[in-house]
């Protein structure tokens, strides 16, 4: 049973697919959802090299993203609750799965591949490798 369920949401719109696929899940009563956003280290821009390609979408705000999490959060007949916080996202994503001692993990996939991969890495990836649970990896269309 899925008591503990911990979705990672990024901002993008992914995010709306992810929700979708959350939705499709069948949830017992007492589920718990646990809607989490990772905001990188502001010093983590710094150090990105000039030579490789950043990420094309901007950094939404913290009260952008709360109040999207917490759009998603009205919509469930389970109980939830929100994180939001700074740090790795990979790490973050799975430290916060520890915590609430998830049975899941729901994250979306930017589809990348290649060198776009190899270069500005795949945190699903890295999630479903180091998770002590399962994680149900949502991909683009």
């Amino acid at each position: 049973m899925l008591k503990n369920i911990l979705v990672a949401l990024d901002g993008t719109e992914i995010g709306e697919r992810v929700t979708q696929t959350l939705s499709d899940l069948v949830l017992s009563p007492d589920s718990k959802i646990v809607f989490c956003h990772v905001f990188p280290h502001p010093e983590s821009e710094m150090e990105l090299p000039v030579d490789r390609p950043h990420p094309e979408s901007p950094t939404l705000s913290y009260f952008q993203i709360e109040k999207q999490l917490q759009s998603y959060q009205e919509e469930l007949s389970v109980e939830s609750e929100l994180e939001l916080v700074t740090g790795d996202p990979a790490d973050e994503i799975i430290r916060l799965a520890n915590i609430y001692k998830a049975d899941l993990i729901v994250i979306g996939s930017r589809g990348l591949t290649g060198i776009k991969r190899i270069v500005q890495g795949s945190v699903s990836s890295q999630v479903v490798e180091e998770a002590n649970c399962s994680v149900l990896v949502v991909k683009p269309n």
